[in-house]
């Protein structure tokens, strides 16, 4: 689905959930929510906050649908899961390329993109140095790209709480206004009027917090959907192979005790955001 259809189907969504609000809430939480006491209704900044609440719910369904896709490569089986097999020039190599070429996911997804560089790399020049800097390369500008792809939902973030205060600031300036007609000044209502006028003008702010806080923290789950990947490998003189390794990992030796019996065990960790 595309992003301009996402955008369309939310803020069609948000105009239905506030008609929905509009016919249901009682008139005190309406005038809150959604300032439907305000002359310029439906113009107004409550309805605005909305529309731009549902546009970053919209994009966030889009990182997620796109995170499910990428994790989904997984158990796609690209290459030899078990513990025993290992991989030789050749023979081995080649139809892990032919199915990498054949995935309908591999202009799509990060994976089969990486296994079919790095699997090109080895084949033509036959370095495992060569074929490392290219995968440390890659991931390095994946995760650039990953980042990027949260541009919106972070100007989203950052939008609602500014639209909130800008609420305020009207809000007030017209309570304000009100108070100082002096049409007004003799009325018996006047001070009702002026704090409901502040009221409704401060509780955009909180609205507006409220749903920035809610966008940031469904955007933190999904960039944490892939917190790390460890790999472990077992064997004499392992940690002199790579305790050289750079880039997006790090090396970290974990020696067993003796009492266990067993060789000492290293793992390489590399971090990742989903």
């Amino acid at each position: 689905m595309t992003r301009q259809i996402t955008i369309l189907i939310s803020l069609a969504s948000a105009i239905l959930f506030i008609a929905l609000m509009a016919r249901i809430l009682p008139p005190d939480a309406a005038a809150i929510m959604l300032d439907v006491k305000r002359a310029s209704w439906p113009f107004t900044v409550q309805n605005v906050l909305w529309l731009a609440f549902f546009v970053g719910l919209g994009e966030l369904s889009l990182r997620w649908r796109a995170g499910r896709l990428e994790e989904s490569q997984f158990d796609r089986a690209y290459l030899p899961l078990d513990e025993e097999t290992v991989l030789r020039p050749g023979d081995d190599i080649t139809p892990i390329y032919q199915k990498v070429r054949s995935s309908k996911y591999r202009n799509v997804c990060f994976l089969p993109r990486l296994i079919e560089r790095c699997v090109l790399n080895f084949n033509l020049g036959q370095s495992v140095d060569q074929t490392n800097a290219l995968l440390n390369s890659s991931l390095e500008l994946f995760l650039h790209e990953l980042d990027l792809r949260y541009n919106m939902i972070r100007y989203i973030t950052w939008l609602i709480p500014s639209l909130g205060f800008i609420g305020t600031v009207i809000g007030i300036m017209l309570a304000l206004n009100y108070a100082g007609d002096r049409a007004n000044v003799e009325s018996p209502e006047m001070l009702y009027q002026v704090t409901e006028r502040l009221g409704v003008a401060f509780s955009t702010t909180l609205v507006a917090l409220i749903m920035a806080a809610q966008n940031k923290q469904m955007v933190v789950n999904p960039q944490n959907a892939y917190n790390k990947i460890i790999a472990l490998f077992e064997g004499k003189q392992v940690y002199s192979q790579l305790k050289y390794e750079s880039g997006a990992h790090r090396v970290q030796r974990v020696p067993e005790t003796e009492s266990q019996g067993r060789p000492p065990v290293f793992a390489l960790h590399r971090g990742h955001c989903g």
